[in-house]
């Protein structure tokens, strides 16, 4: 068939349909349809669309294609290339980003279009703010770390002074808002931050400024907010500069900015902010340079502090050589000088200060010097110990030993500074002159000393000494030592005669006032032989659990005969307090001493005659309370060493003290009486402690095996007990006891009238140095007849029954204690009344019982007190405890501790 009759081709369209149709076609016709394929030229015939065009021969055909010359050969190998991209899928779109541009060469290529640039500018900054968005919406501000909030425990003198921080490795006091001063709000805002109430924890103006007046050499407000300052302060534990931390540090400080209140943040940062000197916070810093708490602070010495948390290694004026040899005192203090005047100066120009107070600040505050760490050497660590007990046991707030180990608290002590060094003069100055180991090392090791000092009037502990050292001796000698207080306790059975009467012989046990006589000191008499046989108020000889009879020895075996009670107080005669307990009751003399301030778990539990001769154990506190008992003419307040405790800022403890009378002025005023001509007689035990020009009273106390030695005494305004003993000091020794004091000192044996009324007259007299002199009030008439007891012989009754006579009321006019003055007061025939309960009865008796306490041995060689006088003192037939598991305070009574046990008795 020739061509001229051929059909022609139909229209191929585009696309996968007419890439199928022509991968069916025999390859030959395919390279003829692509020869005769429409190239889309402006040459090819109007309404082509495409359509093949007929030729009259291949020839034809031939020249046709050669007329199209290259473009067109180009463009069928296009549509030839074309139909292979038909094979693979639709030709490639158009790139979103044009780079490099694909419409320009050489170096235009590689520019890019302002379009480019515009929208990879708009992207960029859609992603960061996206991603900004993100991240602050994940972002929490986290709560202060530890070491921002860790703080420890400060405890001030009476004065206010700091005595010690401790209880943790900060020093900081954390203060709420409303106790931080405005002028110091308004210093750090001038100096730092003059946005700060307005921003949102960022500044940009306020980084751009601080390098600006970097650059010029000008004083800078910091580039960071208080905001940002406040953040790495307190919530980020990492301090490294590395990127990550600032954008960290940045994207809290914003969250920070926007939802925490501004009053908080500012607190926190001045709460948080290193200032020197190891003070971290501004209380603690107030405390260190001002020794004032941060309410009492002016704007100059706020502008000052300001200063310092620009750098205060730079700014202490005291200088820091040992961090940098050029931060001089010199340079520093001429730098923090120049800083103060500008934080001022910029106060008053943002409206903070006033121009009339600012021109009042022309001097530089200048701070107090520093001092080196308190430590709780000395008698430093006994006073903590002691206020932090207090504060646990005492409070009802709920400051548990766990909350106060924590820290946080600012206690305020009741402890006089200058009382407790003059304390510690005084014994240093005895130790020091009497006491040497060297020389003397089986009588002279291991002596101890302890003391404490009460007002009367409030109750407050003014002085204590625990020991030599409290990082070195770990007990605290004014508290319970388990050393027995001997004589001193004999006050407390006077007043229980006085208070309760002896007994009617003929009556019950348990007795009330109908039934009992009262006791007046100068009208009543006991029978001061040397081991005299103890009986009970009924008369009957008193026996312990193994039959054996009770046998009171005085000390240096001194016999007294018949003695009032006055006298046998001045000579501290033992067998007249021990009966008179007996007959009184050991229970109400028991109750008598709790009344007066002793605690009941210090006084031992059992009713034996000693028990009246000080056989207890209290404290050097509580011997001291008591005795301010009579000293406030009956009115009782227990000790206490803490005044009051805050918590950031706030008072959260008070004490309040509380008064109770536990005499009557009578009694009260009669025993202090008596114990005046205790010290003020000549021939008194206690004539040692004697204060020229003041009225002092006191007693004398000298335990059983000479194991421990005491004075208790009082003027009106200051209540002191000193005690001494031997024990060894390494806590590791399980079998340690309390040691005999024969030949310490140099002295054959240590009395209450020796070394602790020494102690205490020097202590006294410097602690009362320039203290207006006070007179007890004089003593109340009591309402008692004359008493007869213990084997005293009283007179025999005029047919008018008329009372016997009275003895004076001065001591010098009473019976004497020997026998030759006592007999010219006495009547000259004797005979048995009523309430001679005991004429009958041989005195002498049976030197029965076994030798008194532990170490055994009747004292029966004593011999005088250096002093020049004796304390009555006892060696009584000493038993073993009849309840050898009694405890008080930790330390074992009776044969326990060695001193002697129940019924081992004391001496004068």
């Amino acid at each position: 068939m020739s061509e001229h009759r051929r059909k022609p081709p139909q229209p191929q369209g585009g696309g996968r349909a007419a890439a199928r149709r022509a991968a069916q076609q025999p390859s030959g016709r395919r390279a003829a349809q692509a020869r005769g394929a429409s190239t889309g030229s402006p040459a090819d015939p109007y309404g082509g669309g495409g359509e093949e065009r007929a030729y009259g021969s291949r020839a034809e055909a031939r020249r046709a294609a050669q007329r199209g010359g290259r473009r067109r050969g180009a463009e069928g190998a296009a549509a030839a290339a074309g139909g292979r991209a038909a094979r693979g899928g639709q030709p490639g779109k158009k790139r979103l980003i044009d780079y490099p541009r694909h419409n320009k060469y050489g170096w235009r290529r590689w520019v890019p279009s302002w379009k480019l640039v515009t929208g990879t500018a708009l992207g960029f900054a859609a992603t960061v703010l996206g991603a900004s968005t993100v991240v602050y919406s994940m972002v929490e501000v986290p709560e202060a770390v530890k070491i921002a909030t860790a703080q420890n425990n400060v405890y001030f003198y009476a004065d206010g002074t700091q005595m010690a921080a401790t209880g943790g490795e900060i020093n900081r006091q954390i203060l709420d808002f409303k106790k931080i001063p405005k002028d110091m709000q308004n210093a750090v805002v001038s100096a730092e931050n003059k946005t700060f109430w307005d921003d949102r924890g960022v500044d940009p103006k306020g980084i751009g400024r601080a390098f600006y007046n970097m650059a010029m050499g000008e004083q800078t407000q910091g580039g960071s907010t208080i905001t940002q300052q406040y953040v790495k302060n307190a919530m980020l534990d990492d301090q490294s500069q590395t990127i990550s931390r600032k954008a960290k540090e940045l994207f809290i400080s914003l969250k920070a900015g926007f939802e925490e209140p501004k009053e908080d943040v500012m607190a926190g940062y001045l709460n948080t902010s290193y200032y020197g000197r190891g003070a971290y916070g501004l209380q603690a810093a107030a405390r260190t340079y001002y020794e004032k708490d941060a309410g009492e602070l002016n704007a100059s010495q706020c502008a000052f502090l300001a200063a310092l948390l620009k750098g205060a290694t730079y700014y202490d004026p005291a200088g820091s050589v040992d961090i940098d040899p050029r931060a001089t005192p010199e340079a520093n203090t001429e730098a923090v000088t120049k800083r103060w005047k500008w934080i001022l100066d910029e106060m008053v120009k943002d409206g903070h200060l006033d121009a009339a107070k600012r021109a009042k600040f022309t001097e530089f505050p200048m701070p107090v010097a520093p001092k080196k760490q308190a430590r709780l050497g000395g008698q430093v660590g006994y006073m903590v110990d002691l206020a932090k007990a207090f504060v646990i046991n005492n409070n009802d707030v709920g400051i548990t030993a766990k909350k106060l180990s924590q820290g946080g608290y600012e206690i305020h002590t009741t402890f006089d500074r200058k009382k407790v060094e003059a304390l510690t003069k005084a014994v240093e100055k005895v130790e020091k002159a009497n006491i040497d180991p060297k020389k003397r090392p089986d009588e002279d090791t291991h002596v101890q000393f302890g003391g404490a000092s009460v007002d009367p009037k409030t109750g407050a502990i003014v002085a204590i000494y625990g020991g030599s050292d409290a990082t070195k001796h770990f007990t605290n000698n004014a508290d319970q030592t388990g050393a027995q207080v001997g004589s001193t306790f004999k006050p407390f059975v006077l007043a229980a005669a006085m208070e309760y009467g002896v007994r009617d012989p003929a009556g019950e046990a348990v007795q009330g006032p109908d039934q009992r006589r009262t006791v007046d000191p100068d009208k009543t008499y006991y029978n001061g032989q040397n081991k005299l046989t103890i009986k009970k108020y009924d008369g009957s000889v008193w026996h312990n659990e193994d039959g054996e009879e009770w046998r009171q020895v005085n000390d240096g075996d001194q016999d007294y005969g018949d003695i009032n009670l006055r006298e046998a107080m001045i000579h501290s005669a033992n067998s007249p307090f021990v009966q008179l307990g007996m007959d009184v009751g050991i229970e109400e003399v028991r109750q008598t001493a709790i009344r007066a301030g002793l605690r009941k778990e210090s006084l031992v539990a059992a009713n034996v005659p000693s028990f009246s001769i000080g056989i207890s154990d209290p404290s050097a506190i509580r011997m001291a309370g008591a005795y301010a008992t009579f000293a406030a003419n009956g009115k009782q307040r227990d000790p206490f060493s803490v005044k009051q405790v805050k918590k950031r800022g706030e008072i959260i403890f008070q004490h309040e003290a509380t008064t109770k009378q536990a005499f009557s002025s009578a009694i009260a005023s009669n025993v202090t009486d008596v114990l005046r001509d205790v010290v003020e007689d000549p021939e008194g035990t206690g004539n040692n402690a004697a204060i020229p020009g003041r009225q002092v009273a006191g007693k004398t106390g000298t335990t059983d095996g000479n194991k421990s030695a005491w004075f208790v005494g009082y003027t009106p305004q200051l209540a002191t007990a000193i005690d001494m003993y031997r024990m060894d000091d390494n806590a590791a020794n399980k079998n340690r006891k309390f040691l005999e004091m024969f030949g310490t000192g140099g002295q054959k044996k240590i009395h209450g009238s020796s070394f602790p009324s020494e102690i205490w007259q020097t202590y006294m007299s410097t602690a009362l140095k320039g203290a207006e002199v006070l007179r007890f009030p004089a003593p109340e008439p009591l309402e008692a007849d004359t008493v007869y007891g213990g084997g005293a012989k009283s007179p025999e009754p005029t047919p008018s029954d008329s009372p016997s006579p009275t003895p004076s009321e001065k001591p010098s006019q009473s019976p004497s204690p020997t026998p030759s003055k006592s007999e010219s007061s006495k009547p000259a025939e004797p005979s048995c009344g009523p309430f001679d309960w005991d004429c009958n009865n041989e005195n002498g008796g049976q030197d029965g019982g076994q030798d008194g306490g532990q170490d055994g041995g009747q004292d029966g060689g004593g011999g005088t007190d250096t002093g020049g006088t004796d304390e009555g003192g006892t060696t009584t037939g000493g038993e073993t405890s009849p309840s050898p598991s009694l405890t008080t305070g930790g330390t074992t009574n009776g044969n326990g501790n060695g001193n002697g046990g129940w019924f081992g008795g004391t001496e004068g």
